[in-house]
C-alpha cells in the first residue's frame, strides 16, 4: 500500500481541513464565552405578594432571595433565575433566567425590582426583575476568594462576599470589592462613579451603612484601620478603634438585608476575641455602644437584643436603657433580626417573632412543613420584609460532610411568613 498521490492526496487533504474546521467550530460553540437570557413570559405581580398568615409557606431545594416582595430569586453555579409567587409552596418553573459561561455566579443582591449579579471574572450584570432582561453590564474587580458554595446557593444570595447596594445622594450605588480594588456604579444606568486601588489580600469589604458608606478593613499597614468610603464618590475616612492592634475583625450589625444598610459594627482583634466592642454609625466616627459588645447580641431598629442574666432583654443601643424584657422565652436564641422584628428559635424549633421596639410577640409556630419533623439544626438564615428563610442541617452538624450528609433533606430550606 503506497502513499496517496495526485487527486487522492488533494481529496484527503481537503477532508482533513473540513474535519479540522468542523471540530474547531464545535469546540468554539461549546467552550466560547457566552450568555443566555430567557426573559419572562408571564405577567409580573402588580402588588407585593404579602398577605399570608404566619407560618411556614414553602419547602425549597435552593435558598431564595425575596425581591420586591413579589418574586424569589435563586443562584446556581452559572445561572441566576426567578420564580413566583413568593408564597408558592414549592419551587416552580423559572419566571426568567440568565446564564453565563464559563464564568461562575458568586453573588446576588437586589434593590427594588433590580437584581444585581456578580461573576467570577468580576463582571457586574444587572437584571430587570420585571422581565429578567439585562439592563447594564460592567467590568469590576475580580473576587479574591472562591466562594465555597453548597447546592442551596445560600452564600451567594444571602451573604455574598464583596457585593453591596447602598443609598447615596438621591440615587443608589452598586459596590464591588475584589482583588486589589473597590468600585461603585450608579444602579440606574451603570455609570461608573469611582474606583479605588487597595492592597491585595489585606483589604476586605465588610458591608455598607445606612448613611451610604462602604465599610472595609485595611490591614495592609502597620496598624489595621476601618475605612468608610462614600458610596457616591469613593472618598475615604479612616478610623482606628481604640486599642486596635495589627489585626482587626469586624461584624456588621443591624443590616437591612445581608450586609447592606447596616446601622452598627462590632470590632475585635480577631475571631474569638473576648474584648469585642460594639459601635453605631452616624455623623463622623462610629460611636461606642457597650450594649452591643457581646457576640450574642443583635441590633434591630436601634434596639440591642440579647440575654441578660438568663432573660431576653431589649435595650436602647445608644443609651443602654432597658426597653423591654421577656422571661417566657427561656432557652430560645436569636436566629435573625430585621429593623422592626427579632426572630428566635427554641430548642424544639419553634419560631418566635417579637416586635423589636416593645418586645410584643408577633407570631409563634413550629418550623416544619409536611412530615419532615423538627429534628434538625438551623444553618444559614435570611430575613427581610417579614419573611424568614433557614437552612436545615442534619444533627449532629458535620460541616466538612458532603451536601447529602450536611443537609436535613433534599429540600432543606424553609421559607416562613412571620
Amino acid at each position: 500500500m503506497g502513499f496517496p498521490t495526485g487527486r487522492r492526496l488533494f481529496v484527503l487533504a481537503a477532508a482533513v481541513v473540513v474535519l479540522v474546521v468542523v471540530t474547531a467550530a464545535t469546540v468554539y460553540r461549546v467552550l466560547a464565552p457566552a450568555e443566555v437570557s430567557t426573559p419572562a413570559a408571564g405577567t409580573y405581580p402588580t402588588a407585593p405578594a404579602w398577605d399570608p398568615a404566619p407560618g411556614v409557606i414553602a419547602r425549597l431545594p435552593a435558598a431564595p432571595l425575596v425581591v420586591d416582595g413579589r418574586i424569589r430569586v435563586y443562584a446556581a453555579q452559572r445561572q441566576v433565575y426567578a420564580d413566583l409567587p413568593v408564597t408558592h409552596q414549592h419551587r416552580s418553573t423559572p419566571y426568567w433566567s440568565y446564564r453565563r459561561w464559563p464564568a461562575e455566579l458568586v453573588g446576588v443582591v437586589a434593590s427594588g425590582h433590580t437584581v444585581v449579579t456578580r461573576w467570577s471574572d468580576g463582571r457586574i450584570v444587572t437584571l430587570d426583575g420585571h422581565t429578567g432582561r439585562v439592563t447594564w453590564q460592567a467590568e469590576g474587580p475580580v473576587p479574591e476568594r472562591d466562594a465555597a458554595a453548597r447546592y442551596t446557593g445560600a452564600t451567594s444570595v444571602w451573604n455574598p462576599d464583596g457585593l453591596f447596594v447602598s443609598p447615596a445622594e438621591g440615587t443608589e450605588v452598586v459596590l464591588s470589592a475584589g482583588s486589589g480594588a473597590l468600585a461603585g456604579w450608579d444602579l440606574a444606568d451603570g455609570q461608573r462613579l469611582w474606583r479605588s486601588e487597595v492592597g491585595e489580600g489585606c483589604h476586605r469589604a465588610v458591608g455598607t451603612t445606612t448613611a451610604g458608606g462602604l465599610v472595609s478593613l485595611d490591614s495592609c499597614g502597620a496598624e489595621a484601620t476601618v475605612d468608610v468610603r462614600d458610596a457616591a464618590t469613593g472618598r475615604v475616612d479612616r478610623w482606628r478603634p481604640p486599642g486596635a492592634s495589627t489585626t482587626l475583625a469586624a461584624t456588621p450589625l443591624g443590616c437591612h438585608a445581608g450586609r447592606s444598610g447596616c446601622a452598627g459594627l462590632r470590632t475585635a482583634a480577631g475571631p474569638g476575641d473576648d474584648a469585642a466592642r460594639g459601635w453605631l454609625f452616624g455623623d463622623g466616627e462610629p460611636v461606642a455602644a457597650p450594649v452591643l459588645d457581646r457576640t450574642d447580641t443583635v441590633l434591630a431598629g436601634g434596639i440591642a437584643v440579647g440575654t441578660l442574666d438568663g432573660v431576653l432583654v431589649g435595650r436602647d443601643a445608644r443609651t443602654g436603657a432597658e426597653r423591654w424584657r421577656r422571661e417566657d422565652v427561656d432557652g430560645a436564641r436569636v436566629l435573625a433580626a430585621e429593623p422592626d422584628r427579632v426572630h428566635l428559635v427554641t430548642d424544639r424549633n419553634d419560631l418566635v417573632t417579637l416586635d423589636s421596639a416593645n418586645g410584643d410577640q408577633r407570631s409563634r409556630f413550629v418550623l416544619t412543613l409536611g412530615t419532615d419533623g423538627t429534628s434538625w439544626a438551623p444553618g444559614a438564615t435570611y430575613a427581610v420584609d417579614g419573611y424568614l428563610a433557614v437552612e436545615r442541617l442534619r444533627v449532629p452538624v458535620a460541616s466538612e460532610a458532603d451536601d447529602q450528609r450536611y443537609f436535613f433533606t433534599s429540600r432543606p430550606v424553609l421559607l416562613a411568613a412571620t
